[in-house]
């Protein structure tokens, strides 16, 4: 069984690509007895002479060539690849791979991706959008945006924004002698999955109300985008994001319905892996990304 190392191949395949024993220690930066050593032990162990030598050039045996052909070629690969990961640390390019939720990522996200492709233009972005709490790591996901459900065993979660929902309607909706939510049994509802029950919170007295809007439910809808445009058509009552809702209020578009409740706090986060070496591509982006929130106010 033989009982060389690596590093003696390693050691070798460095004396022949260098032409001496001498480039080969600087190189490695090993003493010329060490080296010298090693190859010595590598050929006693095989007990192959891979090496001629005299005092004025090093050449290969017939049995030298042949492990020369083999292993350069390995620990020519191997420099490549270390080259390669080394370029992926500290330059600004190569591909993120990203997943948000739909309307979370149309909303807050399109402009920050736009902006930093600009930036950066030797860097690509492959962004998933999607409602599904996918498996980040199974589908190697560098950087992840979420609305609740934002931590992770082994991922960086940073808070972005804080967002609550209200219940909307259409302005013509004659939902204003509504005092508490749970008058809402009798009014036509959008719901939007993923977003039931209706969890709610007094601002005034801070009394708290869960509620499942199962009956006179008129529209299941999947995504928030279909929801909006359903309570902008008097379909009935929804619980809607206030980044969403807020605008539209302003516009005379719907109406808040039962002013003084809304859900408690909800954060829209960034999750990233805990890990010491992020590339330099991803640190860009979550950086970029910090400092669009801290200067922007999104609604």
């Amino acid at each position: 069984m033989f009982n060389y190392s690596l590093d003696d191949l390693r050691y070798f395949c460095a004396v022949l690509k260098l032409g001496s024993y001498k480039k080969a220690s600087e190189r490695l930066g090993v003493s010329l007895s060490t080296l010298s050593r090693k190859i010595r032990f590598l050929e006693q162990n095989l007990q192959l002479t891979l090496l001629n030598r005299d005092s004025r050039r090093i050449t290969l045996t017939n049995i030298g060539e042949l492990y020369y052909e083999r292993y350069g070629k390995l620990f020519d690969d191997v420099a490549c690849i270390e080259q390669e990961l080394s370029d992926q640390k500290h330059k600004p390019e190569g591909l993120i791979r990203i997943t948000a939720p739909i309307f979370l990522g149309k909303h807050f996200l399109s402009a920050i991706f736009c902006g930093f492709l600009k930036q950066y233009p030797e860097i690509k972005l492959d962004l998933r959008l999607t409602n599904t709490l996918i498996d980040l790591e199974e589908e190697g996901i560098d950087i992840a945006f979420r609305a609740r459900n934002s931590t992770l065993d082994n991922w960086i979660s940073r808070e972005l924004k804080l967002t609550h929902n209200i219940l909307c309607s259409h302005p013509k909706n004659l939902n204003r002698l509504l005092t508490h939510p749970k008058q809402l049994d009798e009014h036509d509802k959008i719901i939007c999955l993923g977003l039931t029950p209706w969890e709610l919170k007094n601002t005034l007295t801070n009394e708290k109300y869960s509620y499942q809007p199962n009956k006179q439910v008129r529209f299941e809808v999947d995504e928030i985008e279909m929801m909006r445009i359903a309570i902008e058509s008097d379909v009935g009552i929804s619980y809607i994001p206030d980044y969403v809702a807020h605008p539209l209020i302003e516009a005379g578009k719907l109406e808040q319905v039962l002013p003084e409740w809304q859900s408690e706090a909800q954060s829209f986060s960034m999750l990233y892996l805990n890990r010491s070496q992020i590339p330099k591509r991803v640190r860009l982006l979550i950086e970029y990304t910090l400092r669009y929130f801290l200067a922007n106010t999104v609604v």
